[in-house]
């Protein structure tokens, strides 16, 4: 077989599995989002990678961990770039006097349990399901995307459609 239809990859090649972006889709991110980016980039070139080389070059007749841990640093760098170079900043606090639902917004809802849930409306970089930050694809973002306070929306679940009450919608304020 042709050598451009097979990837060959050995381990020195190999590259950590990074998120991608879904095709079409723009980078929204927001301020903090951003910023918590930027500041991650930084303290990895700036004291991350120069401690890898440090132990890569104090280890170098020993095992190869410090080189896979400077592979995944610089992997982690490239994909930092990549993200901010792409990153639309979308400033959420120039709705914060309204009630309809855009990205950044936080918004408290009801399901049909009863169950109160609160969930703010990020980018893809920006994930932390536990604290409530979800992506603006997710399905529950796009069925809330749009409404206002007091607004049933429908979600679409596995088990069926299921009708939220949207209780309030928060924007941070303007730094």
């Amino acid at each position: 077989m042709n050598k451009a239809f097979v990837k060959e990859t050995n381990d020195d090649d190999a590259v950590s599995p990074m998120p991608e972006m879904p095709v079409g889709v723009r980078n929204y991110i927001t301020p903090d989002g951003y910023h918590a980016l930027q500041t991650e980039l930084q303290h990895l070139l700036d004291v991350a990678r120069p401690a890898a080389l440090q132990a890569d070059a104090e280890s170098a007749d020993m095992e190869s961990a410090p080189e896979a841990s400077l592979r995944e640093i610089d992997t982690r760098i490239h994909y930092l770039q990549t993200r901010l170079e792409t990153a639309e900043i979308v400033d959420a606090s120039v709705h914060a006097d309204g009630d309809q639902i855009f990205f950044g917004a936080t918004v408290e809802y009801d399901n049909a349990a009863g169950e109160r849930h609160r969930v703010t409306i990020v980018g893809l970089d920006e994930l932390d399901p536990a604290q409530g930050r979800i992506s603006w694809l997710s399905p529950l973002a796009q069925s809330l995307l749009g409404a206002h306070e007091g607004d049933a929306v429908s979600l679409e679940t596995p088990a069926g459609d299921e009708e939220l009450q949207v209780l309030t919608v928060r924007y941070p304020r303007s730094s």
